[in-house]
């Protein structure tokens, strides 16, 4: 099967400027795909990637709430639910045991700088929303 070019993949996504939840939630779904292709991904398929992250950043930052204040587990949370990983994901690449990965989600556990440093360059976010 070939694979898409990246002007092929730009005109198959046409991104743009989010202005609707209707978009937004177009754009993530269609990121979240990109995302979970990992390494099957092609490098056109990660440039439109990285596009579809910064024109979704954009958003989030004229959209979204300010994320003081709110607790590092719900940071956690709210990155699994949204990005397509599940909590199986963050076992081995980041906590090594179930109950700690179940604890660190539902907040009866700290989360390490370790951890938070594995897990800002997995959600590709700061480690400081985690601490």
């Amino acid at each position: 099967m070939p694979t898409a070019t990246y002007e092929q993949l730009l005109l198959e996504t046409l991104p743009q400027v989010i202005e609707t939840e209707k978009q937004y939630d177009a754009v993530n779904r269609r990121l979240g795909d990109l995302v979970g292709k990992q390494k099957r991904r092609t490098a056109d398929e990660t440039k439109l990637m990285r596009l579809l992250m910064i024109i979704v950043d954009e958003y989030d930052r004229r959209n979204a709430m300010p994320l003081s204040g709110i607790a590092p587990h719900d940071v956690l949370q709210f990155l699994v639910e949204h990005s397509g990983k599940t909590a199986d994901e963050l076992l081995k690449p980041i906590f090594g045991q179930r109950s700690h990965v179940n604890e660190a989600l539902n907040g009866k556990r700290k989360i390490s700088a370790e951890h938070a440093r594995k897990l800002g360059k997995l959600f590709c976010v700061s480690p400081g929303l985690f601490l």
